[in-house]
């Protein structure tokens, strides 16, 4: 194979190629690249979904809830999110993109109204709760009341963080209303929502824990009811269609399958009341 030089442009030399084509080019590639960026991007939202947002006691329930529901209204999907009531209202007063919201006390839900982020007609209360003390499956501790939990031998309670976790709020009512809320505070590992208090309880990470009866009857082996806790009220649990979003009328309708016999019957299952 035979090599050929290749010559070089003498310094003084011309170049043969014309500069201003290739700055055109130039020019369009940057405004076509500009263009694509400020195109708007399709996302794979289906104009069906349903996007409901529950409290974390609401999990299994409302899991078998919306496969029931999309099995009874054929082309929708139900898609979840599941956290302490008070960080979900926090996230849908931030915007987030949600057509029902399923409290675990009726305060948070006050607050949803009074700030118009649903829609007042639609709310409604559609299930009842107990509020319990439980304790690990293999724990010996001797703990009948609230007062059992100052005992020495108790030292890791866990509790759902008051502010945003309504379990939490029912709880430290209870207990400054006998007089124990300070005595134990130092005992407290506080959680982000129930859920986490009856992991750390069925792990044995602590001794005790609030939960509702719903959540402790989940982990029938791994935790144990020591007693129910008496609450000043009722434990009701509210819905309602979040505005802002569309699909309201959609949100209704799962509403209404929530309260109807069938809806009624998936709650009972998991332990839920009537309100």
């Amino acid at each position: 194979m035979t090599l050929r030089a290749i010559s070089k442009p003498s310094p003084g030399a011309r170049s043969s190629v014309n500069p201003q084509p290739l700055r055109v080019r130039a020019h369009r590639v940057l405004l076509c690249a500009v263009l694509l960026l400020a195109a708007p991007i399709a996302l794979p939202v289906r104009a069906a979904d349903l996007m409901v947002a529950a409290a974390a006691s609401l999990t299994n329930a409302f899991t078998e809830m919306g496969k029931a529901f999309e099995k009874a209204t054929p082309g929708t999907r139900v898609l979840f999110t599941f956290a302490a009531s008070g960080q979900l209202l926090q996230q849908i007063s931030r915007g987030a993109p949600v057509h029902v919201f399923a409290s675990a006390d009726l305060e948070t839900m006050d607050r949803a109204e009074t700030a118009k982020l649903i829609r007042r007609s639609s709310r409604v209360n559609f299930a009842a709760n107990q509020l319990l003390v439980i304790l690990p499956g293999d724990s010996t501790l001797d703990v009948s009341s609230l007062s059992d939990l100052a005992k020495p031998q108790v030292q890791k309670i866990a509790l759902g963080t008051p502010e945003s976790v309504p379990a939490g709020r029912y709880a430290k009512g209870a207990l400054e209303k006998a007089g124990l809320w300070s005595q134990l505070t130092p005992k407290f590992i506080f959680t982000q929502n129930v859920r986490q208090s009856l992991d750390y309880v069925s792990r044995g990470e602590v001794d005790a824990g609030f939960v509702y009866a719903t959540d402790a009857a989940i982990s029938p082996v791994k935790v144990r009811k020591a007693f129910e806790v008496p609450t000043e009220g009722p434990i009701l649990y509210p819905i309602a269609a979040v505005v802002g979003f569309g699909n309201e009328d959609r949100a209704v309708d799962f509403i209404a399958f929530v309260r109807s016999d069938a809806g009624q019957a998936i709650l009972a299952k998991y332990g839920f009341l009537k309100p």
